[in-house]
């Protein structure tokens, strides 16, 4: 038995790999004519969800905020959970003032399996029905992770950007069912580019991406998911809110700028006018912008130069600050930050409540 599988195994190494190359060479042109035409008809046939029922996670800033005003400005009905009431306060009347016809704010932390099961209840008690479910909440650490002391002070990031979404997710998965509705993921294009530095953030937008790819399989037709993978995008994340060693978010734009460096930042906006367009369609995966998918490509075919891009641009030499990294004095040499940057993100002030 062990020589046959062994056997089989090493007909498999042989000629598989040839084999799959062939038929993508083949089907490649094929595959991308028939998706192409698959996008224009469901253009053309793009959801209208005016009076329809929308919950965003994350929504009092960011993303999840100007996700709310495209909803809005469509005439979606809203849901909007936070964990920072006055703010979320605001962004709901924002929203009303756009054009929803309802918005509920609910006060709640995802990473509470209650206050996710209440986040449910509260859309369902309003409106008696969910349509679409949007999963943004999100925290980012920032550090290397040999200086952390207290592991468990990195436990926000699987509990409140992976955990939070699975929570909700659950709950909503047999409304969602009978309005056949639309899950819209929010993950990050660091889920698939491993950047430095923030280790934890990466792990938990991985492990979201590969949770909703796997309930894509499940589920298929009866609900929709949209895979979003944001690169640098105007938020908090980019004003330079990160969770410290120590387990408290904080602004940091000097760390901010040695990550992120001469990467331009999408407007947000932008962002949220592509997502919720993206989500109408119908699409599986988006990333904006467009050009980040450029990077996967490399990550896929050349995984070594960008570990080894990372480490020498990113890293200062042995004994030097981090703003000695070469990502740092390029960021100040060229002056990248007044015309890469939105201006928004160049305050360090952000929302406390």
């Amino acid at each position: 038995m062990e020589l046959v599988l062994d056997l089989i195994h090493k007909i498999l190494n042989a000629y598989l790999p040839h084999m799959a190359i062939t038929a993508l060479i083949h089907f490649m042109p094929i595959y991308l004519f028939l998706k192409f035409l698959h996008f224009i008809f469901r253009s053309i046939f793009s959801e209208n969800v005016a009076g329809k029922v929308v919950l965003i996670t994350g929504a009092s800033s960011g993303i999840g905020e100007h996700l709310a005003y495209e909803y809005a400005k469509r005439g979606a009905r809203l849901v909007l959970a936070a964990r920072r009431r006055r703010s979320l306060q605001q962004v709901a009347d924002m929203a009303y003032w756009l054009g929803s016809p309802d918005v509920v704010p609910v006060h709640a932390d995802v990473s509470k399996v209650e206050d996710c099961q209440r986040l449910i209840e509260e859309a369902i008690s309003n409106f008696g029905r969910l349509d679409h479910l949007v999963t943004n909440a999100a925290v980012t650490p920032l550090y290397m992770f040999e200086d952390l002391i207290e592991v468990t002070n990195a436990a926000p990031a699987m509990d409140i950007n992976f955990w939070g979404a699975v929570y909700t997710t659950h709950f909503a998965i047999p409304y969602l069912k009978e309005t056949k509705g639309k899950i819209v993921a929010i993950a990050s294009s660091a889920g698939v580019l491993n950047a430095a530095r923030i280790s934890f953030y990466n792990a938990s937008k991985a492990a979201m991406i590969s949770f909703y790819e796997t309930l894509r399989v499940e589920l298929g037709t009866q609900i929709g998911i949209t895979i979003v993978t944001p690169g640098l995008v105007e938020s908090e994340l980019t004003k330079g809110k990160f969770l410290t060693i120590e387990g408290k978010l904080e602004v940091d734009q000097v760390m901010r700028d040695v990550e992120m460096s001469v990467t331009p930042i999408l407007p947000v906006q932008k962002c949220a006018t592509a997502i919720v367009r993206s989500a109408c369609r119908g699409d599986n995966y988006l990333t904006e912008p467009p050009w980040f998918k450029t990077l996967f490509v490399y990550r896929i075919f050349f995984p070594e130069f960008l570990e080894w891009f990372q480490r020498w641009f990113l890293f200062p030499g042995p004994g030097q600050p981090p703003t000695e990294a070469p990502s740092k004095i390029i960021l100040d040499v060229t002056g990248f930050k007044e015309y890469g940057y939105p201006k928004s993100v160049l305050s360090p002030h952000i929302k406390v409540d």
